[in-house]
Formats: structure tokens, sequence, C-alpha cells
């Protein structure tokens, strides 16, 4: 009897175990580790773009930068549609002086069909992409941009290279002037060489200048174009009452002044016309005194 007892403990011992290791698993399946976050402010400011000009503006200006060691001349050259010419070009001159570039020359034409405005852009190179970016957001349809690069780094070394070596010449002889040439014909000689080479060093300093203003400064042709609906040109004109009265007006005055200053021309013939009037009334006058 004791021996069954003992047994049904056994029994209900285990059983307990088992139950508390499955309620052990079922926790700590559903165990939820809470792990304090802490807050933190996000402190990004953007500015705000108030227009489309401001908007043109905010183009990436470290895109596509040229190595300060290179020397690239970039130009330009783009038709575009836009809604308003004149609005357009105003807008592109005021983008024009923030990135401190200027209008070299413009033409504008308006006919029967559209109305077309160009003109050239000399603009800093580091502003060449963020100014055709900036002109992107004012127009309404691009017809064609082509952008052309040219490479004369090699060029530029070689008269740097070249010049440097003419002016270690003209030291040269500058020296030999000052110290060998005694004799009237040396120092004709050596003059004649400084002459030459004093050439070729202005001409090499003015192929370096010409070629810094071009890679400093790159060339953009625009042509802005406006359609407008088409109207027939009248065959006659029809002139108004007041533009017939200031016809006649002017025409009265010209044959005025016309006539004044033909008595100044003809002033002996008037003289004479006037002398011969005094002296025939006179002959008048005696003859009717005699009847």
């Amino acid at each position: 009897m004791n021996v069954m007892l003992d047994k049904s403990k056994i029994k209900y011992f285990v059983l307990a175990i088992l139950l508390f290791a499955i309620v052990a698993c079922n926790n700590s399946g559903n165990y939820k580790e809470s792990v304090p976050v802490a807050t933190s402010d996000v402190s990004e400011h953007y500015e705000a773009i108030s227009s489309e000009d401001d908007m043109a503006l905010k183009s990436d200006v470290s895109i596509n930068q040229v190595p300060a060691d290179l020397k690239i001349i970039k130009s330009a050259s783009a038709r575009y549609k836009v809604e308003n010419v004149k609005i357009a070009t105003r807008k592109i001159k005021r983008i024009a002086q923030k990135y401190n570039a200027y209008i070299s020359d413009l033409r504008f034409e308006n006919n029967l069909y559209k109305k077309e405005n160009r003109f050239t852009i000399k603009i800093p190179q580091q502003h060449f992409d963020s100014m055709m970016d900036s002109i992107g957001y004012i127009v309404a349809f691009i017809e064609y941009e082509n952008i052309t690069t040219k490479d004369v780094t090699e060029e530029y070394i070689d008269i740097q290279t070249r010049l440097k070596t003419k002016m270690e010449v003209k030291a040269l002889y500058e020296s030999i002037m000052r110290t060998k040439a005694k004799t009237v014909e040396d120092i004709l000689k050596t003059e004649e060489k400084l002459r030459i080479i004093q050439e070729e060093i202005e001409s090499a300093q003015g192929r370096l200048k010409y070629l810094s203003n071009k890679v400093s400064y790159s060339t953009i042709q625009i042509d802005l174009y406006e359609t407008v609906s088409y109207t027939e040109e009248p065959e006659s004109y029809s002139k108004t009452f007041i533009s017939k009265s200031k016809e006649g007006l002017s025409f009265g005055w010209a044959i005025i002044e016309h006539f004044i200053i033909g008595l100044f021309y003809a002033w002996p013939l008037v003289i004479l016309g006037v002398v011969l009037f005094i002296l025939i009334r006179k002959k008048l006058k005696k003859k009717s005194i005699k009847a």
C-alpha cells in the first residue's frame, strides 16, 4: 500500500516538473526585450525656393569641375522655345549677372511667324554647367544643346616652356650687349637678335593670354524663339486724319522754308527787281505830272 502511494507521488512530481518546463518554454518564446531608445533631434535645414530663378541657381556647382592643372576651353550652342522671349531673356540676364557673366552681343528678330532673340553669354568656366542647368528651368522646350570642350593643356605647357627658354636667351643677349659687344657691328647684330627674340616672346605671351581668356571664360550661344499667330501683311495702309494733318503742316512749312531759302540764293535778282520797280514808278509819276 505504501509502495503504491510512493509511486503515485512520484508520478505527480514528474507531471509537476513537466508542466513547469512547458510553462517556462512558453514564457521564453514570448520574451520581449525592452531596450530604451534615446531620441535624437534631426536638425536639417532646407532653404526654401521662392521662384524659378532661385531654383535655377540651386544647381550643384561642384559637378563636372575641371581640374586646376588642365586647360579646357568649353563652349555651347543651344536653341530653346519659350513662352515669352522678352521675359525669358530678362531672366537669363539676371542669372548671368549673378554668375558674373555678361552678354557680348544680341540680335532680336520679329516676323509674321515668330519672335527670335539670339545672344552670346561669356561666363566664368566654373559656372558654365550651372548656367546651362539654370536656363533649363526657364525655357519651355529644348530644341538642341551642343556642348564642346577642347583640351589645350599641351599647347599651353609647350608655350610656357618655350617662353621660359626665350626669356633666358634674351637675358643672355642682353648680357653680351653689356659685356662683350665692343664694335658697332657686334652691337647691331646683338640688337637685331634681341629684336627678333623680343617679337617671339611677345607673340608667345599674346597666345598664352588668349588661351587663358578662352579657358577662364566659356562661350554660350543662346537662341530663344517664341511662336506667334500668323497674320497676313496688309497690301495697303490707309492714313488717318491726324497723320494727314501732320503731313499737310509739314508740307506747308517746307514750302515756306524753301521760299525763304530761295530768296537768299536769288538776292541779286531781288535787289535788281526792287531798283527797276522804283525807277519805273518814278518815270510813271513824271509822265503823269507832265500830262
